[in-house]
């Protein structure tokens, strides 16, 4: 039934656009020499989607008839507008010229267009495809991520267009020019942490540029800087200092031998900043002297360092002995055990 249907319906358009040019009674009879009709072919036109195209073709003189059809549809018969489409409209309806606006053209806009007088001598067509460029759209992109250091990632981009785009991949953000894809998918295999950052897709085609990005997150363990020992004397104030590297990021623990440290403890002050943990002492007594453990902990696993803090004896009255030159007016410190050394070494230098 459909199919009968579609059938009666060309066949009544067919029909409607031969009774548009029928020949009025009493037009002479040609010759069987001479041409019955005109058809021309004009270039191609090309418009964006969305944007305004204009259609024209000449009349000349002794028209009697006129229309524009786009494929199997009418558009106008004369001024008769056969189209119910809103954004087709009359431009110009004359002597010279007969012209029709489509405006906000669409990819269902594209195709053949053609442009029919009937004059009293002979029927004429002008013909003209309408080329209808898309800019490019990206209509599936990969989300952000988040993996765990040495997966194998795949990054997908999807995009339409016409012409159709041309797909680039390339790491932004830190730059990484040896990793880039003009393919529609960027494969990273065994991915390390360096390659975590911003990545780019563009699609362009000869219309526009369409851009996004993906953000990739890379999980890692935790590692630790090497502890620096630390020497203070006693009622000074001093810091133990650790740094840890890891994402997601690390909580830091500090013990003082099997014992953890709590902030506020025994006159001790932990502040985290970031990726750093300060384990300060005010007023550094005898027991505090000793071996720290720093512990850096995150969901993939963990990492120590370890950090001595010991004594600085400051020299004092009681352990120095001081001796005067008389030629040049200064004096030298001495401990004990150096003098001792210096008179043994004299005593031999005697003999």
């Amino acid at each position: 039934m459909k199919m009968l249907l579609c059938g009666c319906w060309r066949r009544c358009v067919a029909m409607s656009f031969r009774l548009l040019f029928l020949l009025p009674a009493g037009l002479p009879v040609r010759s069987q020499g001479e041409s019955q009709s005109d058809n021309k072919q004009m270039d191609n036109v090309t418009v964006r989607q969305g944007e305004t195209v204009f259609l024209s073709c000449l009349q000349g003189e002794f028209v009697t008839r006129t229309a524009w059809l786009n494929r199997s549809s009418i558009l106008y018969a004369g001024e008769d507008k056969w189209s119910v489409d809103p954004r087709v409209s009359l431009v110009v309806l004359n002597q010279d010229e007969f012209a029709i606006k489509i405006e906000d053209v669409d990819l269902t806009d594209e195709g053949q267009y053609i442009c029919a007088v009937q004059t009293r001598s002979r029927p004429r067509t002008t013909s003209v495809h309408v080329i209808v460029q898309v800019p490019p759209k990206i209509v599936n992109l990969s989300k952000d991520l988040v993996v765990n250091e040495g997966s194998n990632v795949t990054l997908m981009c999807l995009a339409n267009g016409k012409p159709e785009p041309v797909i680039m991949w390339r790491m932004l953000s830190p730059s990484d020019n040896s990793l880039s894809s003009d393919t529609e998918v960027l494969d990273i295999p065994f991915i390390t942490r360096q390659r975590a950052g911003t990545y780019e897709c563009t699609a362009a085609n000869d219309i526009a540029v369409d851009v996004q990005t993906v953000e990739l997150t890379v999980n890692y363990p935790p590692s630790v800087s090497e502890g620096r020992d630390v020497g203070l004397t006693l009622g000074q104030r001093g810091v133990l200092l650790c740094e840890a590297d890891a994402v997601p990021m690390a909580d830091i623990e500090w013990y003082r031998d099997d014992r953890r440290i709590f902030n506020g403890l025994d006159g001790i002050e932990i502040e985290d900043a970031g990726a750093n943990s300060k384990l300060t002492f005010f007023n550094v007594s005898e027991t505090d002297y000793g071996n720290y453990t720093c512990i850096a902990i995150n969901k993939l696993g963990s990492a120590n360092t370890s950090i001595v803090l010991f004594e600085i004896i400051e020299p004092t009255s009681s352990t120095l002995l001081q001796v005067q030159d008389g030629n040049s007016g200064t004096s030298t410190v001495f401990t004990p055990t150096c003098l001792l050394f210096i008179i043994l070494l004299q005593l031999l230098l005697k003999f």
